[in-house]
């Protein structure tokens, strides 16, 4: 029988949000917002992003993101370039003051993330993460007829 309460996507999501919920408390004393987490961490990996590269590895949308982006341009904690082979592309990376945050803020999403893998071994968290990669890819598969209202798959699949 069917459970909601029991299904992966919806455990999945409870977990996610948790943390999203918690974290978010955490991030408030520094006026910022999850997505702008996001946004500092992604660029503290790799710098000169593009717009599109980093909604991919923040998981937003490009028009929320462009926004988000002038936001903590204005308030100084990431700069956007042009670059110089390719003049209509904009560069986005971290200002020194945006680099210092997003070093400042990562010891903490490290102990949020140990609190929430403490009772497991090593070799669970990277299975647990390794299979999460796993399951993201594997949702490619589905048919985009699946995501439409009353889509079905075709007959044989």
């Amino acid at each position: 029988m069917y459970r909601l309460t029991d299904s992966f996507p919806y455990l999945l999501n409870r977990v996610g949000v948790r943390i999203g919920e918690l974290f978010s408390k955490r991030l408030k004393p520094y006026d910022l917002t999850l997505p702008m987490y996001r946004v500092l961490v992604s660029l503290w990996e790799t710098g000169d992003q593009r717009l599109n590269e980093l909604g991919k590895a923040t998981t937003l949308e490009v028009s929320s993101l462009s926004r988000l982006v002038g936001t903590m341009e204005e308030r100084g904690l990431v700069v956007r370039n042009r670059l110089e082979d390719n003049a209509r592309a904009v560069a986005i990376n971290l200002t020194v003051e945006g680099r210092r945050l997003a070093e400042e803020l990562i010891p903490q999403a490290v102990e949020f993330e140990e609190v929430a893998i403490h009772s497991f071994g090593r070799s669970e968290v990277a299975r647990l993460k390794s299979a999460m990669l796993d399951i993201y890819e594997h949702l490619n598969a589905l048919d985009p007829r699946l995501l439409e209202p009353g889509g079905k798959r075709k007959s044989g699949h």
